[in-house]
C-alpha cells in the first residue's frame, strides 16, 4: 500500500471519528426544542456550557480520532500476533481447507493472499515458483483468496473457478494458468483451462457456482479483513509479513531469518 493509500484511510478515520463525535454534540445540544436521550428538554445553560468547552478545547476532537486511531492500531496488533502464534502452533489450522503444496512438515509456512487479476500478483507468482521449486522441502504453501472485487471485476469468477478447480484435484495447475494467462481472464477462458486439465465440466461449472464456494471465498477475505490486509499480494511467513511484487532474493532472505 503506498503513502496516498495511507492518508486516504487515515483520512476517512479522522472523517468518521469527527462525524461521531459531532452527532453526539448534536444529539446532546440539539436544535431546538433541544431535547435528552431520554426525551426530555435539555437545559440552555448545560448546551452552552457543552459549547464553550468545545471551542475552548478545539484539540479534544483531534485527540479523540488519535486515540480511535490508537486503539484500532493496538487491536489490529493483537490480532496479528495472536495469528501468527497460532500459525507456529497449530499450522494445520491456519492453513484449514486452503490449497496446499510443499513440505508436509508445516515447519515453515507460506501464506498468500492473491488476487487472480492483480498485475502484481501475476509478478510475484513468478517468484512464489522460483522459490517454491528451490525450498519445497522446507516451505509449506498456503493460498488465501483476496479477490479485490471493487476494482477487478474478474477476481471473484476467477477465484470460484480456482476453487472449483480444487475440489477435482487440480488447484495448482489452474492457479498456474490463470497468472500465466492473466490477459485473458474471462468465462471462455476458464472453460478453457478446465478442458486442458481434464476437469469433468460438469462437476466444475456447478462448483464454481456453489454457495460453498462462495462460502470459501469469503471465510478468507474475513482472515484478511481480520489482520488489516488491504491490498494485493500480501505474504506471511511464519509471523513475517511482506507484500508487493517481491523479488526472489528478498523472499530467501526472509526465510533465511526465519530458519535460524
Amino acid at each position: 500500500m503506498n503513502i496516498s493509500s495511507i492518508w486516504r484511510k487515515l483520512r476517512s478515520q479522522q472523517a468518521f471519528c469527527l462525524a461521531a463525535l459531532l452527532s453526539v454534540c448534536l444529539v446532546f445540544i440539539g436544535c431546538s426544542p433541544a431535547q435528552s436521550a431520554d426525551g426530555n428538554p435539555v437545559d440552555p445553560k448545560l448546551k452552552e456550557q457543552v459549547l464553550q468547552i468545545i471551542r475552548e478545547n478545539p484539540q479534544a476532537i483531534l485527540e479523540s480520532v488519535q486515540a480511535y486511531q490508537k486503539q484500532q492500531q493496538d487491536t489490529l496488533k493483537a490480532a496479528r500476533q495472536s495469528f501468527f502464534e497460532q500459525m507456529k502452533s497449530s499450522p494445520k489450522s491456519v492453513i484449514g481447507d486452503s490449497p496446499s503444496m510443499g513440505s508436509a512438515s508445516q515447519q515453515i509456512v507460506l501464506l498468500e493472499f492473491s488476487d487472480f487479476q492483480c498485475p502484481f500478483c501475476a509478478q510475484a507468482h513468478d517468484t512464489v515458483k522460483q522459490f517454491m521449486a528451490k525450498y519445497q522441502d522446507k516451505v509449506t504453501l498456503a493460498y488465501k483468496h483476496f479477490p479485490l472485487t471493487s476494482i477487478h471485476p474478474q477476481a471473484l469468477p476467477a477465484a470460484k473457478a480456482a476453487w472449483a478447480a480444487q475440489q477435482q484435484g487440480k488447484f495448482w495447475e489452474y492457479y498456474n494458468a490463470l497468472f500465466d494467462g492473466q490477459k485473458q481472464l474471462g468465462e471462455e477462458f476458464y472453460g478453457s483451462i478446465a478442458q486442458k486439465l481434464n476437469l469433468k465440466l460438469d462437476k466444475f461449472n456447478a462448483d464454481r457456482n456453489s454457495p460453498a464456494a462462495e462460502a470459501a471465498i469469503q471465510k478468507d477475505l474475513q482472515l484478511a479483513q481480520s489482520l488489516g490486509i488491504e491490498g494485493t499480494p500480501f505474504f506471511i511467513m511464519n509471523g513475517k509479513t511482506f507484500s508487493g511484487a517481491i523479488k526472489l532474493a528478498e523472499m530467501e532472505s526472509i526465510l533465511a531469518s526465519i530458519s535460524k
